[in-house]
Formats: C-alpha cells, sequence, structure tokens
C-alpha cells in the first residue's frame, strides 16, 4: 500500500503530457512526395543557380535552389517548405549536411523525415539539372 500513492502520482505525472499533447495544425495535403515540376537553371558571375523541382509531401511543398561554382556546391536556399517547427529547426541542419557532403548522401533530420526526404528529392533534382 505504500507504493500505491506514488506509483497513482507518477502515471498521472506521465500521462499528462499525452493528455495535453495536440498535433500541428499545418496544411493538411495528404499527397506522397512526388515531383511537381521541373528544376529550372540560371547562370552569371561564374555561378549557376538551380532550382529544384517542388516535392509534395504530406507537410507541405518542398523546394531548393542550389548555387553551383563549378561543380562545387556552394549555397543552398530553401524556396518552400512547410510552415512547421521542426522543419524550421531541421533545414539549417539540412543545408549544412548538404554542403559537406557536397550532394544527397546526407543524414535525415529525426523529427523532419517527411521534410527531409523532399529536400533531398527536390535537392537531387537540382544535381541532376546542372549535370545535364
Amino acid at each position: 500500500m505504500k507504493r500505491a500513492v506514488p506509483v497513482l502520482a507518477l502515471s498521472i505525472a506521465g500521462l499528462v503530457p499525452v493528455w495535453l499533447y495536440e498535433p500541428s495544425l499545418g496544411t493538411t495535403t495528404t499527397q506522397t512526395a512526388s515531383p511537381a515540376s521541373t528544376p529550372s537553371t540560371s547562370s552569371g558571375s561564374g555561378n549557376t543557380v538551380v532550382k529544384g523541382s517542388t516535392v509534395q509531401t504530406e507537410k507541405g511543398p518542398v523546394q531548393v535552389e542550389v548555387t553551383f561554382q563549378g561543380t562545387r556546391i556552394t549555397a543552398v536556399k530553401m524556396l518552400q517548405q512547410p510552415n512547421h517547427p521542426q522543419t524550421t529547426a531541421a533545414v539549417p541542419k539540412l543545408i549544412a549536411e548538404t554542403l559537406e557532403a557536397q550532394s544527397t548522401d546526407i543524414d535525415t533530420v529525426s523529427g523532419a523525415t517527411i521534410t527531409s526526404n523532399g529536400y533531398k528529392e527536390s535537392l537531387q533534382a537540382a544535381i541532376d539539372a546542372k549535370a545535364a
């Protein structure tokens, strides 16, 4: 009986966050990741800027713009991204890893898997467009 009160109190304390949890109220798109547009390219001052395809994800559209100097990726900019806190936190990590890896061979950011996969797909489309 001595343990019943602490066990009950800790059980309730552990369940309170579950009861208070509210899922994000972002976009309600239920499409899987699929390209919606083709990449585009522009160049000037020795740099080539390539827009990746727009990828529709469950959280919203994802599109990147990649700046190349020769074959080297020098900058990545998000043109479209879901309005979600986890996405906002994930984008700088994805860009930093891209600049280091110089490819789509980067880790998926935990908690932002859908956005990470859309980012990689749009990034790969930009890299492929540059190579073409």
